[in-house]
């Protein structure tokens, strides 16, 4: 309340202003008898805080139930869902939304009271919460998830009302996938196949979209879709396909000697253009598993197969046939061996759209690279015209086949590629002397077995027919000067005599 002091101040003021100034609008509007100030809307202190924690305690309380009725509903939409699951509808998605509205404005009226006091900041948050989602409903995007949205909304805009239906779709498509992620993976690629279909016969039969704008609609929610369900559904651990990627990495690898004449690829990588489409054609191979849209992995297929229909063309100078295109295909998968290439196959097969695959160069393309794996993988000595020795010998890594001399080589190769071909021709001859050596050092070894066992027979034979007598020893003969007894007899030694002279 203003002092008296003030109000004389202000009284004295407004008499010179010649104002008359009634003392009965300077009150408190609670009729307290203490002067109102402007700032509080005309309350003195004290009432403003009565009036404020009454204001406040209301605001509590009406949250309170807000809160309570919101946790019925969600009870009553999960019991609802369990008992109908499968059977989602326009309703579920308005409920979502209504939910999701209820508990954004819960969430910005309860932290308006831990906020600041003024009425400027408390704003400033209430708007800044209402932009900003809860993260319990909406889980945090990655940078390319992020993108991919904001182009998928640009792009439904354009199609005013069907759009609208095609966003309102996806989302419930989302939403109903967040809930089937126990399913086994075919079941999810059903689901996601007959997702494709109703969408496609949605625009179609509903809206009656033209077919290329329906097809380039598809393309486009194919990528949207899969990119934000890339991580959950390729090469999940409920499935082989890990297992898979690393039998078929293991088996090219230990295919890396095949050479294009064993294939008859027609190809000649002597041709730097050639040479450089081949570079091209690995490249893109490689490139398909950092792709997430089965689109943009089919794409990468696509080009692949094109630079090595090129790389034909321009060595034999006509245009290429299908019996030429396969073998070179094997032959780049063998050189690239792309990474994850099982796991990459298993998902576009799941989760690429049906027309997609069954029509079109990219279906043709994908269907040529699965008929390249599974040669890759039953690949024999038959298959190379190779015998079942020389075959073995090259998958255990004792040989490999003889490699391009350095002389035959044009003058455009670079002498790095020369010297690694000459290191590679000495390695394969100090191989074969190794081998020589090895092979007649046991040899020596088993003739001298067969000698000593021979010698041995023979002094065995000779031993059983010339067989040894051995007899007792002889007694042995008296020395000279010893005591002979039975010698008495014989007469006396003679004794040296001494003559005079």
């Amino acid at each position: 309340p203003f002092s008296s002091c003030a109000r004389r101040k202000m009284n004295l003021k407004s008499e010179r202003r010649g104002i008359h100034v009634d003392q009965s609008e300077l009150l408190c509007k609670k009729g307290c008898g203490y002067y109102g100030n402007p700032a509080w809307q005309g309350f003195c202190s004290k009432c403003w805080r009565e009036e404020y924690h009454k204001a406040r305690q209301k605001q509590i309380q009406e949250d309170w139930e807000l809160a309570e009725r919101l946790q019925r509903e969600e009870e009553e939409a999960y019991a609802s869902s369990q008992s109908t699951q499968g059977a989602q509808s326009l309703t579920f998605s308005k409920f979502e939304e209504k939910k999701t509205n209820e508990k954004t404005r819960k969430v910005t009226t309860v932290k308006k009271f831990f906020t600041a006091s003024s009425r400027a900041g408390a704003k400033k948050a209430e708007i800044q919460e209402a932009k900003a989602p809860s993260p319990s409903i909406h889980r945090q995007a990655s940078i390319e998830t992020d993108r991919v949205s904001k182009e998928f909304i640009e792009f439904i805009r354009t199609y005013q009302k069907p759009g609208q239906d095609i966003y309102k779709q996806c989302k419930l498509f989302l939403d109903t996938m967040n809930h089937k992620r126990d399913l086994s993976i075919e079941e999810q690629s059903e689901c996601a196949q007959d997702f494709y279909q109703n969408v496609a016969d949605r625009l179609q039969t509903r809206w009656k979209v033209p077919p290329e704008k329906v097809e380039k609609a598809m393309d486009e929610v194919e990528k949207y879709i899969m990119t934000r369900q890339y991580k959950y559904v390729f090469c999940p651990e409920t499935t082989d396909d890990e297992k898979k990627d690393l039998a078929v990495q293991k088996r090219i690898r230990a295919l890396h000697w095949v050479t294009p004449q064993m294939l008859c690829v027609p190809v000649s990588e002597e041709i730097p253009e050639v040479s450089d489409m081949v570079v091209k054609a690995i490249t893109d191979i490689i490139e398909m598993d950092s792709k997430r849209v089965p689109r943009d992995k089919l794409a990468c297929i696509t080009k692949c197969s094109k630079h090595i229909f090129n790389a034909i063309k321009i060595t034999k100078n006509e245009p290429a046939s299908a019996d030429d295109f396969l073998p070179t295909l094997i032959y780049i998968v063998l050189k690239g061996n792309p990474p994850r290439l099982q796991s990459n196959i298993q998902y576009i097969t799941r989760f690429c759209n049906p027309s997609r695959l069954m029509t079109g160069e990219d279906g043709y393309y994908f269907t040529n690279l699965c008929c390249a794996v599974a040669f890759i993988e039953k690949l024999d000595a038959q298959s190379l015209n190779l015998s079942q020795e020389d075959f073995d010998r090259f998958m255990t890594g004792q040989t490999s086949p003889k490699k391009q001399e350095s002389d035959s080589f044009s003058p455009d190769v670079c002498l790095g590629v020369k010297q690694m071909c000459k290191s590679l021709d000495l390695l394969s001859q100090l191989n074969e002397r190794q081998e020589r050596i090895v092979s007649e050092a046991k040899k020596l070894e088993k003739d001298l077995i067969d000698w000593t066992d021979g010698v041995t027979k023979e002094v065995e034979d000779i031993v059983e027919k010339y067989p040894l007598e051995i007899k007792p020893k002889s007694q042995a003969l008296a020395a000279i000067d010893s005591e002979n007894v039975e010698n008495d007899k014989l007469p006396p030694p003679l004794q040296p005599q001494v003559y005079a002279g």
